[in-house]
């Protein structure tokens, strides 16, 4: 069996990713990693399997207001969540069948521990809000992962036809050059350049937003060079703060650490969607024509 290195796992990690993952959690994780990939067999489902395991004894821990203990349990279960894919990618070995088990596990360990969280100390001190807390913890979380998904479609569409757009202008403009002309170099730049020509008209969009931008490109440059991801808070820094940060200060900061990462969360997605709908006014995502009925002759 092949034995791999530091730089091998280092290799497998996500070009960019949560500060949280990469200052906090990623060192821990490729080290074990490392470990496992080089002297076990275990698979990528197994780690996933094991991490909703951890998931549901952090949430257990929580129930019994342990709150310490649900903490500590629930960062090794983050961990080894965040090892399936480094030895997947490491080794090949990464089913259709994982993605889903991995996404859908991620959704239950949170749900459980939101779960969990609310009722112990909703047992222990009789107030409400810590139920109120535990429901909207786990509905922010699922429409997250539920408004993501239908973003990124959004955008793929929006690219897609802002394509077919060129392409249809290119083909106007054929028909009337020479014959022996060809799809003109312009095109052929534009499509190249679609990615930074429709931010570009977003920019134009928004009053007084090239200064800001410009600061905000050399910041996201900073991140990239070590691999955070522009977007400062994110699911995986709303769980954290919830599920690990607040329970490890006390029960005292259960309720406003959770309010401060919600409302930032939720911040963070109305920027998002604010964006995507700057993104569809540059390029509007209208729907394909369908074909025309067929007249028999």
């Amino acid at each position: 069996m092949r034995a791999y290195s530091l730089n091998d796992v280092h290799a497998t990690r996500k070009r960019r990713d949560s500060w949280w993952t990469v200052f906090l959690v990623d060192p821990v994780a490729c080290r074990l990693t490392l470990f496992v990939a080089n002297h076990t067999a275990i698979t990528p489902n197994g780690l996933t399997r094991l991490s909703l395991i951890l998931g549901m004894v952090s949430a257990v821990c929580f129930g019994f207001g342990q709150l310490v203990a649900g903490a500590l349990v629930f960062y090794v279960s983050f961990a080894v969540d965040c090892m399936d894919g480094k030895i997947a990618r490491l080794k090949g070995t990464g089913t259709a069948f994982g993605l889903w088990l991995d996404y859908v596990g991620d959704r239950v360990r949170v749900v459980c521990c939101a779960a969990g969280l609310a009722f112990g100390q909703y047992v222990t001190t009789g107030d409400v809000a810590y139920i109120l807390l535990g429901a909207g913890v786990a509905v922010l979380d699922l429409f997250r992962y539920v408004n993501a998904p239908q973003m990124k479609r959004v955008r793929e569409v929006v690219k897609e036809n802002r394509l077919e757009q060129l392409a249809a202008d290119a083909e106007a403009a054929a028909l009337t050059a020479l014959p022996e002309s060809r799809e003109s170099p312009e095109s052929l730049e534009s499509r190249e350049s679609l990615d930074q020509e429709i931010p570009e008209s977003i920019e134009r969009a928004t009053p007084r937003a090239s200064r800001s931008t410009r600061r905000g490109r050399r910041l996201g440059r900073f991140f990239a060079r070590h691999r955070v991801r522009s977007h400062l808070i994110s699911g995986i820094e709303f769980h954290a703060a919830v599920f690990v940060v607040a329970p490890l200060i006390g029960v005292a900061a259960l309720l406003p650490v959770s309010i401060v990462a919600g409302v930032l969360l939720l911040l963070n997605e109305v920027f998002l969607i604010y964006r995507m709908w700057l993104f569809t006014r540059v390029v509007p995502a209208a729907p394909h024509p369908q074909e025309a009925p067929r007249v028999s002759v």
